[in-house]
C-alpha cells in the first residue's frame, strides 16, 4: 500500500486527477471504476478541465460506478446516477454506451446486482476510484460485510445514513437500502486509488492502513491489495504518527 499525504484537500484532489489522466493517456480504452460522495467532486472537476483543455478523451474509456441507491428512481436529484451526469458525465465526450451504474430497478434486485458482477468481471477495471466512510466502508460494504461478497444489496448502517443526509431534506429522505459493488468485485481491480481529507476520516485512516484486517473495517481488506495507493491531506493523516 503506498502512501502520499498531501497539505490539503485541493492537492489531495490534483493528485488523484492526475492518476487517472495519466492511466486515459496510456490507454485511451481504460475501463474506470468510480465513485460517489462529496470525496470525488474535486477530482471530476479536473478530469473535465482536462478534457475541456484538450489534454484527454473519454470516447473510448469505459466506467462502472461502485452503487446506487434503492427506492428512488434515476432521475431523482440524489441518485448516483444524476450525480455522475452533473459532475462529469455530461461534460465529457463519453459514449453514454460505455456508462456503467447497478440497476434499481427493472427486474428483482439480486438478479441485477448477478448481473452487474458479471459485466464487471468480463470488462475487467484497470483503476478503481475509492473514498473510505467514517466507519470504515468503500462502497456501501457497511461494517460486518462479507470480504467474499460480490455486488449485492445492502442496508445502510446509521452512521453512513446520518453522514449522507446533508444532501437531502432529511434524514428520513435517505434511503435505507443501496446495490453496491462488493469487496470482492473492488479487490479485483487492478489498481485502486483511495482518498481522502478532513479530520473526521482519521480514524477510519488510521485503521485501514495500521490496524487488523477486519471485515469490522472493510477498507482493512485494501493491506492486501497489490496495487493500492492512498491520498490522503495532513487532517486525514493525524492519526498515523501518534
Amino acid at each position: 500500500m503506498e502512501l502520499i499525504i498531501c497539505k490539503n484537500e485541493e492537492e489531495v484532489t490534483r493528485q488523484t486527477a492526475n492518476l487517472i489522466i495519466k492511466d486515459i493517456i496510456l490507454d485511451p480504452k481504460t475501463t474506470l471504476g468510480l465513485a460517489t460522495g462529496s470525496s470525488p467532486i474535486g477530482v471530476y472537476e479536473k478530469l473535465v478541465n482536462a478534457y475541456q483543455s484538450g489534454l484527454i478523451s473519454f470516447k473510448d474509456v469505459e466506467t462502472f460506478n461502485l452503487d446506487e441507491y434503492i427506492g428512488i428512481d434515476r432521475s431523482h436529484p440524489q441518485s448516483y446516477y444524476s450525480f455522475m451526469n452533473q459532475h462529469l458525465f455530461n461534460h465529457i465526450d463519453i459514449n453514454r454506451d460505455n456508462i456503467h451504474l447497478p440497476r434499481n430497478h427493472g427486474g428483482e434486485l439480486e438478479d441485477l446486482a448477478n448481473e452487474y458482477s458479471k459485466m464487471i468481471d468480463e470488462s475487467e477495471i484497470e483503476l478503481q476510484l475509492l473514498g473510505i466512510g467514517s466507519n470504515g466502508h468503500i462502497g456501501f460494504n457497511e461494517p460486518g460485510t462479507p470480504f467474499r461478497n460480490e455486488t449485492f444489496i445492502v442496508e445502510l448502517d446509521e452512521q453512513t445514513r446520518n453522514d449522507n443526509a446533508r444532501f437531502f431534506s432529511s434524514l428520513e429522505e435517505v434511503p435505507k437500502f443501496a446495490i453496491t459493488m462488493g469487496i470482492k468485485n473492488i479487490m479485483r481491480a487492478k489498481k485502486i486509488v483511495v482518498l481522502a481529507f478532513g479530520k473526521n476520516k482519521s480514524d477510519a485512516v488510521y485503521k485501514m492502513i495500521n490496524g487488523n484486517i477486519t471485515n469490522l473495517l472493510p477498507a482493512s481488506i485494501l493491506q492486501l491489495h497489490p496495487n493500492c495507493t492512498v491520498i490522503i491531506d495532513e487532517a486525514a493523516a493525524s492519526k498515523l504518527n501518534k
